[in-house]
Parts: structure tokens; sequence; C-alpha cells
């Protein structure tokens, strides 16, 4: 059987002669894998060769081809990007291959999750000689024990509340908050994170505050909208920052409105092209919203942001306006 690891830390012998097999959506935790076979191997050989190639080039004789012994090292790690592309032709030779693997060769092979190969996934995964390594979708409530585990990793400790502050301010982006924990760790090395040192690096980002803004205009609370208006600009966030939020906030809804409701929930936020936790929002924003409605609304952004990039003598005043705008628009029936 196939074995399952959720955070894998391999050494060589865990990877040559076998095959890695890395299933999933998220593609920040697939590339972790992948980078920590190819650090396996090269710190087993440092003369080893990487080859990377995708799964719809893939033949027999491709792989043939890059598992077999360079002039300069014997030792390859060879990476098969979306494997859901594979050919059906070539299936059979790479089962067969996944089988009896090259003893001085480590085959990591990447699926970007979806039904599509899920066929080939399963007849893989009966092979012993496969490492079964998924990486499945974060709920919106362990994005701050995945933020703790980084910093653990990074050898440090944070707080409950302050991993949740943390994810706060910087989103639900995987890769932004690895960095994020690694900033702070490396400030503070092998000191436990609070909340106010969160809040120190993290807490006042114009982005977060910008989309605060927008988040409230769109949900129709237009003195919320306006005291998070004040807060950024008192702040020293700029106006086209601001504008820009509305403008992603805009494109979201239009996405979402315009999308098929029969999809799943993971497949909608991809085609929405937002995360899981802001399609929530979204969906709730939109209750409020026709239409025409939005189409008003992507025309005030537009001519907010055109007035705040040079044809409006005070920022302050458009962007106030274009608050009252929104929630009036989606308040219309």
């Amino acid at each position: 059987m196939a074995e399952t690891r959720s955070a894998p830390a391999p050494r060589a012998a865990d990877v040559l002669g076998r095959v890695t097999l890395v299933t999933g959506k998220e593609e920040f935790l697939n590339e972790r894998t992948v980078s920590a076979v190819r650090a396996a191997v090269r710190a087993h050989d440092d003369m080893s060769e990487l080859t990377e190639t995708t799964a719809s080039d893939l033949t027999l004789a491709t792989l043939g081809e890059m598992s077999a012994p360079s002039l300069f090292s014997s030792t390859r790690c060879v990476v098969v990007r979306s494997l859901e592309q594979l050919p059906e032709e070539s299936v059979d030779g790479l089962l067969e291959y996944a089988a009896a693997p090259v003893d001085d060769v480590a085959l990591v092979l990447v699926h970007g999750g979806g039904p599509k190969g899920s066929g080939t996934l399963t007849k893989l995964r009966k092979l012993s000689s496969v490492v079964d390594v998924r990486s499945g979708e974060l709920k919106a409530s362990e994005y701050p024990a995945f933020v703790s585990a980084e910093v653990r990793l990074l050898g440090a400790k944070i707080d409950q509340e302050a991993a949740t502050t943390l994810v706060q301010s910087v989103g639900q982006d995987l890769r932004s908050l690895a960095a994020a924990a690694h900033q702070l760790t490396n400030d503070f090395p092998g000191q436990t994170l609070t909340v106010d040192r969160v809040k120190q690096y993290f807490g006042g980002r114009a982005e977060a505050k910008s989309f605060a803004v927008a988040d409230a205009a769109f949900s129709g609370h237009p003195r919320q909208a306006l005291e998070e208006l004040r807060w950024a600009i008192d702040g020293g966030t700029a106006a086209v920052l601001v504008t820009s939020a509305f403008a992603a906030g805009a494109r979201g809804l239009a996405r979402y409105q315009g999308a098929p409701r029969a999809m799943r929930e993971a497949d909608l936020a991809r085609e929405v092209g937002v995360p899981p936790w802001k399609l929530r929002s979204i969906r709730d924003q939109s209750r409020g919203w026709s239409p025409e409605g939005l189409a008003a609304a992507i025309r005030a952004v537009a001519q907010a942001d055109a007035d705040v990039k040079g044809a409006a003598s005070d920022a302050a005043y458009t962007l106030e306006r274009l608050v009252l705008t929104i929630t009036r628009l989606r308040d219309a029936r």
C-alpha cells in the first residue's frame, strides 16, 4: 500500500528508487513537497541531475531518457507536473515504471486535484513503491494552525490569538502566511510571537485596510465603510489602493453572478478567482446586488479611480462619495 505523509521531510532513502505522488489543490504545499524531494536528492549527491517536464509530453521513451544516468551523475530527480494531462497511451508505461523504479532516480508526479486522471491515481496508490502525499484544501478554521506549524518549524512559538491575528492581517494565501511567519521568526528568533508583535509588523497593512472599506461598502454598511475609510486615510493608505480594492470587489461579484451555481464550492472559488473563504463573503454580498446595480457600481469605481489618479482635487471626498454611491446602489431595487 502507498504511504501517506502530511508534512514530508524526506531523506534520500525515502525518495530514491521510489515514486512520490503529490496530489491536491494547495499549490504551495505541493511545491513544498517537490522542493523537499529535490533537496534530499541534492544533499545525497550534489552532482545529481534535476529534470522537469509536463505529463502531456510524457512517453515511456522520454521517461526512460530522463531517468537514464548522465555523463556526470547516475542520481536524478525527475518531476512530472500536471499528471491529470497524461495521455491515455502513456498510462501503462508510467505504471510499469512506477512498479519498479530505477534505484538512483527520484520520480515526483504532481497532480493538481480534480477528477481527471483519478483512475491513474488509484492504480499508482496501490503500488508499494509509491509515496502518497496529499495536500487537501484548508478550511477557514485551519489557517491559524498552519501558521503555528510554520512558526514551530522555524524554531519559535506563536500563541493562538497571534496566529489568528496574522491570518486576519495577511489573508489566507499560504505563501504569504509562510513568508510572514519567516519574517517574524527571523526578527524574534526562538521567542514566542504575540499579538502585539504581529500587529507591529502586519496590523497596519494598507491592503487589508482598503479591502475592509470595500467589503463594508459592498455589504451595504455605509457607517462602517466610512469609519474604515477614515481609519485608512488617517493611517496613510493611498487612495489608489482603496479604489483598487473596490475594483477587485466589483470583479468578484460580477464573476460570481455569472458563474454556474451547480459547481462545487472549490471549483466556483477558482472560477470567481478568490479563495474559498472569500467566496462565502461574496455570496452574502451578492444577495443585495442586481445586475443593473452592479454595472452602475463598476462604472462608479472606474470614475473614482480616474478621479483619484489626477482628475479630482480632494481624494478623500471622492472616496467618501464612492462609499455612499456603492451602498446606495446595493440597496436599490
